[in-house]
C-alpha cells in the first residue's frame, strides 16, 4: 500500500497519516506498545475506496526492541513442528 495501490481493491485513493502530530499521544492512541516502558508510533495508510487499512512503524529504531522483546511466529512454528517450546 505505501507503493499507492490498495492490495484489497487495486483502488489508487491512498492516504497516508505519516505527518499527523502526537502519535504517540497521551492514550497511545495511534501507537502499539513494544515493552512495559516503550510505544512504537504508527504510520497508517488507508483506501478511501474499500476502507483497508496497513500500519507501519514509523521509528525504525523500534523494529530492534520489537525483535529484542516480541516472540517470533517464526521459531514458534518450528518449535511447534519439532514438538519443543
Amino acid at each position: 500500500m505505501k507503493n499507492g495501490t490498495c492490495p484489497k481493491c487495486g483502488s489508487e485513493s491512498i492516504y497516508c497519516g505519516d505527518k499527523i502530530p502526537l502519535k504517540n499521544g497521551p492514550f497511545g492512541s495511534n501507537s502499539i506498545p513494544v515493552s512495559i516502558l516503550s510505544m512504537a508510533a504508527l504510520d497508517n495508510y488507508v483506501c478511501t475506496d474499500c476502507g483497508y487499512i496497513e500500519s507501519y512503524i514509523a521509528e525504525k529504531d523500534k523494529l530492534k526492541e520489537i525483535v529484542e522483546s516480541w516472540r517470533s511466529l517464526r521459531t514458534t512454528e518450528t518449535n511447534d513442528e519439532t514438538g519443543s517450546e
